[in-house]
């Protein structure tokens, strides 16, 4: 049988364990995450056939068939992978009676790069189809995280203390530039190439298979580089509009201050949603219902460092000639990294503000109610100030909140070591780090 996957080429990733446990206990399951992320050959890899709605083969003829009937193509052995499902939406209503009529679990794989916004489905798939997110790799997935540290085990508090491999700003400024695209990993001189061809892709996404919406190709680009110029923030509708409407570009377009409005910014970032090019960190709060919660701003990241980069066109010498620009980058490829750990056990990452003014750069929620505190630092001079922070913002929310977090931690760029502080403080480089 043809698969996508090339068995002795599959790098394993992390969600693999979760997706063979799913299987065991869903009929389906549903991988979403952006283009070129791996998704297609995970599936495959955990499949033993395959539908793909995107295959050429027969002059495209799958997304035709899928569409006149779709039972016909869910037959096959199980799991069966259906790629791109989502070009033929009354697959997933299809899916889900085969999984009630067959009453068996681990038969479809259904992947997906885009969430359609304007589908109708009979049925939410509750309680037959799970869902996983994945992402772009890890550095510990790349091999370039050693994972002598395991988060699960820090925020239970312990660590093993080591000596590091030496890190270098040019390897950490490599590693933001090239991404965790698969299919970039054996890049080096042409490492922003392929960053650059998605972004054009974003740009060329035909939108109304997504929404029905067209937008406008210039501005969506204008917005694009405004979140590139803001990743790692917490910035507001405002300041996105601020920044289209001052930027000379599209004022050379003889537009107004009054063609662009935060509504249509928001109706562009759900779009940018919907196709997992943005996910941004929600706000922490001790209390579950806190309005905090709600109000409290979201972090601004992309689906991966290497996006910023190529609208921004940094290449790794322009970022270590821009330690600020580089100081932003790297705390989102570290918040990239401690989500797809988190999550692996079961935790899920925030972003802590509060009124006062405190912050904190991650917080990692555990599922039995413990929190855990982190500074993200490039360099090992910014190390005693970064304790300093967890140190009095924990304090803050002991005196108001009654709960301080469990574990604090200073993830660090240039850290040779893994080790704990006398206080209590643990510092990890993040290229030790693993679930």
């Amino acid at each position: 049988m043809s698969k996508t996957v090339i068995p002795e080429q599959y790098k394993p990733r992390i969600i693999d364990d979760e997706l063979e446990d799913c299987l065991k206990t869903f009929g389906a399951i549903q991988i979403t995450g952006p283009k070129w992320c791996g998704k297609s050959w995970t599936a495959s890899y955990h499949s033993n056939s395959e539908f793909l709605l995107q295959s050429a083969n027969d002059n495209f003829n799958n997304s035709q068939l899928a569409d006149m009937s779709p039972s016909l193509v869910l037959e096959g052995e199980t799991p069966r992978l259906i790629d791109e499902w989502q070009d033929v939406p009354k697959l997933w209503d299809a899916v889900r009676y085969a999984v009630d009529s067959r009453g068996a679990k681990g038969q479809f794989i259904l992947t997906g790069s885009s969430s359609p916004k304007n589908i109708k489905l009979m049925h939410s798939g509750a309680g037959r189809i799970e869902r996983l997110k994945m992402r772009t790799m890890s550095l510990y997935e790349t091999g370039d995280s050693d994972g002598s540290v395991s988060l699960q085990e820090l925020c239970n508090g312990h660590i093993n203390e080591h000596l590091a491999e030496n890190m270098t700003l040019e390897k950490l400024a490599h590693f933001i530039v090239r991404g965790g695209w698969p299919g970039n990993q054996d890049e080096y001189a042409n490492v922003a190439r392929m960053p650059k061809s998605y972004v054009n892709a974003i740009l060329d996404w035909d939108t109304k298979n997504t929404d029905g919406i067209r937008y406008n190709k210039h501005n969506l680009s204008l917005l694009l580089k405004s979140l590139a110029r803001n990743e790692s923030t917490t910035a507001t509708l405002k300041t996105l509009q601020r920044d289209i409407i001052g930027d000379p570009e599209y004022r050379g377009k003889g537009t107004s201050d009054s063609e662009i409005a935060t509504s249509t910014i928001s109706q562009y970032l759900d779009f940018l949603n919907r196709l997992y090019v943005t996910e941004n960190m929600p706000p922490f709060a001790i209390n579950m219902r806190s309005p905090a919660r709600v109000k409290q701003a979201e972090k601004l990241h992309f689906c991966d460092t290497s996006l910023p980069c190529a609208i921004m066109e940094a290449t790794p010498l322009k970022l270590i000639n821009d330690l600020n620009t580089f100081g932003y980058l790297f705390e989102a490829l570290c918040e990239h990294d401690l989500r797809i750990y988190a999550e692996s056990f079961g935790a899920s990452l925030y972003h802590y503000q509060d009124h006062a003014n405190h912050e904190l750069d991650a917080v990692i929620d555990l599922p039995d109610g413990r929190w855990c505190a982190f500074e993200i630092k490039l360099g090992t001079n910014h190390i005693p100030a970064a304790v300093d922070n967890l140190l009095n913002v924990s304090a803050y929310i002991e005196s108001h909140e009654g709960k301080k977090p469990s574990e604090l931690c200073v993830i660090c760029g240039m850290s040779g070591a893994a080790y704990r502080l006398s206080n209590g403080v643990f510092v990890v480089p993040i290229t030790s780090l693993k679930p």
